[in-house]
C-alpha cells in the first residue's frame, strides 16, 4: 500500500477578508496525494490552479482547513518552521527559474545545501552526480546569463533535488522553454516519476503537458469539479481525455 504524502482538507483560500469585497480564490478543496503520485493541476486562467499549488507546497497558508505534508500540519507552524521544513522536504521548479544572477550555476544548485550548512565536499559530490545526470557539468562555472533557456532550467531541476525532496513541486515549468526543451524536461519528470518514484505535482494549462502525468486534478472558480487517472490509458488516449475535459469547459463560456 503506497503511502500518504500530502492531503488538504477542507482548504479555502479567501482575499481581502476583512474588506466589504472578499475575494474566494479557492473554496473548500480536499485532496490526497500519496508517493510515486504525478499529479497534474489545469484549469482556466484565474480558476485557482496556482493558488492551489501555493497552498498546499507552503508558499502560501490556507483561511481555512488543514494541510499535511509528510504526517506535518503546515498550516499551524511558525514562518521559521515553515522555511527548514521546506528547504528539507520540498523541490521547486519556476517557470522563470528563480536562479540568482549574481552566482553561478554551481552556486545556485547547491543554495539549498548551503542553508542547511552541509559540508562543501558533499555538497560539491552531489552537484557533479546530478550536473552529470541532467547534462549541464560544463555549465557549473558559469553564471545564468550565460546558459540557455535549458541549461537554465536543468539547473533549476538541479537545485530541486539536491536535498533529496519527499514531493517536487512545478508551477508551469515549461513556460520559457521551447519545444524540444520542453520535450526533454517533461522526459525528465516522467522518468523521475516511473523509475525513481519520484512524488511531482505540476501546474499547467497545456493538455500535451497534462497528459506526462499520472493523474488530472482540474479546477473552475476554485473548485475541483473533474478528477482523471491515467491508469492504464496510453498517453495518446489519455490525451484525448484531458482534451474532453478541457474543451467541455471551454464551451460554458459561450
Amino acid at each position: 500500500m503506497r503511502k500518504l504524502l500530502l492531503e488538504a482538507d477542507h482548504i479555502s483560500k479567501i482575499y481581502d477578508i476583512d474588506t466589504k469585497n472578499p475575494f474566494i480564490a479557492m473554496k473548500d478543496i480536499s485532496l490526497k496525494v500519496y508517493e510515486g503520485d504525478f499529479i497534474c493541476i489545469m484549469g482556466p486562467s484565474g480558476s485557482g490552479k496556482s493558488t492551489l499549488l501555493n497552498n498546499i507546497s507552503t508558499i502560501d497558508i490556507p483561511n481555512k482547513g488543514h494541510v499535511y505534508i509528510d504526517t506535518s500540519e503546515i498550516t499551524t507552524m511558525s514562518e521559521k518552521e515553515i522555511g527548514y521544513f521546506r528547504y528539507e522536504k520540498l523541490g521547486f521548479i519556476f517557470q522563470n527559474y528563480s536562479l540568482l544572477q549574481s552566482l553561478t550555476m554551481y552556486e545556485n544548485i547547491i543554495a539549498p545545501l548551503s542553508l542547511q550548512k552541509k559540508k562543501v565536499i558533499e555538497m560539491k559530490k552531489k552537484a557533479i552526480e546530478l550536473a552529470k545526470l541532467l547534462n549541464i557539468e560544463h555549465t557549473l562555472d558559469k553564471f545564468p546569463n550565460e546558459c540557455s533557456g535549458g541549461e537554465k532550467q536543468r539547473a533549476a531541476i538541479a537545485r530541486a533535488l539536491i536535498t533529496n525532496p519527499k514531493l517536487i513541486v512545478a508551477d508551469e515549468p515549461t513556460g520559457n522553454l521551447d519545444s524540444k526543451n520542453s520535450h526533454e524536461l517533461l522526459e525528465m519528470l516522467k522518468n523521475m516519476n516511473t523509475e525513481e518514484s519520484r512524488t511531482i505535482i505540476m501546474v499547467t494549462h497545456d493538455p500535451q503537458i497534462a497528459s506526462y502525468s499520472s493523474k488530472l486534478i482540474y479546477i473552475t472558480d476554485g473548485k475541483i469539479v473533474k478528477e482523471l487517472e491515467r491508469k492504464n490509458m496510453s498517453q495518446k488516449d489519455y490525451f484525448y481525455e484531458i482534451m474532453k475535459i478541457t474543451s467541455t469547459d471551454a464551451q460554458l463560456f459561450f
